[in-house]
């Protein structure tokens, strides 16, 4: 379970064109960052958005060819690019399409994905997205939109790029605050984080920066502790009361990398379920294993004796 809170933003005026003014065609820009709860415009990947009928919508997207942790490697774009642009389309559903209010907070359950690696490569210019979403199993309370889930095409310069479903609740932030209680409070939360332990060597987890290992050695071969760094400028983007949802993606995908050693692999799909909050308060445990007869690494992260997080990743050589 993880949760997309809103970024706390200063009010602001959306500037209009005269109406005797033609349309800039051509032209191309972000969503406002508030509709995807980042604070930083930079970390924004989605373009635009059409909503094709009542409950299917066409959004566009763009990805950087660079990205300080987003990066490209053996000459493919980094796979969580996609889920983080997945993870953006979930508040920009919930507040551009369905109308919530924008102090409501979408909590991630569940998440499926199917990637095309050569839809991956790298060109020379940057990859310009549509993703297809249709909208089902919608729930609302009082005219409020409360539970949704996506069926996702995605398609890169007009071929196949990835499939994926995933589900979400939006709940008031009175709600929401009664939900976690004491942990309600990001910045409290954040300053009551546990010490980071070192970070494994970058080259065993597919990294090559220090700062952007999510994993520490323990005892155990196929255990680590993960690593929350509260002070990581894209993992937290903005204060979070737990560790965000796309921290243990990149755990499971770098816990996959470590038990396939260290010839690079390519995520090209994943089954994610957010069980429950990871806090900041309390250690963390990754586990990692090969499932038998297949590519996929099945992951899961512990705290305090129960599971929270599970995700079955599978791999491709990235070759």
């Amino acid at each position: 379970m993880t949760t997309f809170a809103p970024v706390q933003t200063k009010a602001h005026n959306r500037t209009t064109h005269p109406a005797s003014s033609s349309p800039q065609r051509g032209l191309t820009t972000t969503v406002p960052k508030e509709y995807v709860h980042r604070a930083v415009v930079t970390e924004v990947f989605l373009t635009g958005w059409e909503s094709t009928d009542a409950d299917s919508v066409t959004v566009t997207a763009q990805w950087p060819r660079a990205h300080t942790f987003y990066g490209p490697s053996a000459g493919f774009h980094d796979p969580l690019l996609f889920m983080e642009t997945l993870r953006q389309t979930v508040p920009l559903l919930s507040h551009a399409v369905y109308g919530s209010p924008m102090d409501h907070r979408q909590i991630w359950e569940e998440l499926s994905v199917t990637i095309e690696p050569e839809a991956m490569r790298l060109h020379p210019t940057a990859a310009a997205l549509e993703l297809h979403i249709r909208c089902s199993d919608i729930e609302r309370r009082a005219g409020v939109v409360r539970r949704v889930r996506m069926a996702v095409t995605a398609v890169r310069d007009g071929h196949p790029l990835a499939t994926a479903t995933t589900s979400f609740t939006s709940h008031s932030r009175a709600l929401y605050q009664r939900l976690r209680g004491g942990y309600a409070d990001a910045e409290k939360a954040m300053a009551n984080a546990v010490t980071l332990p070192m970070p494994l060597r970058p080259d065993l987890v597919g990294r090559d920066r220090h700062h952007d290992v999510v994993l520490a050695a323990t005892d155990c071969e196929d255990r680590w502790q993960l690593r929350v760094d509260v002070l990581h400028p894209i993992i937290f983007d903005h204060p979070a009361d737990h560790a965000p949802g796309m921290l243990l993606l990149e755990a499971a995908r770098q816990a996959a990398q470590r038990v396939h050693g260290p010839t690079p692999v390519l995520v090209t799909g994943l089954e994610a379920a957010f069980h429950q909050y990871v806090e900041l308060d309390a250690p963390a445990w990754v586990t990692a294993r090969r499932a038998e007869g297949d590519d996929r690494v099945l992951v899961t992260v512990e705290q305090l004796g129960t599971v929270m997080f599970e995700c079955a990743v599978t791999v491709h050589p990235a070759s």
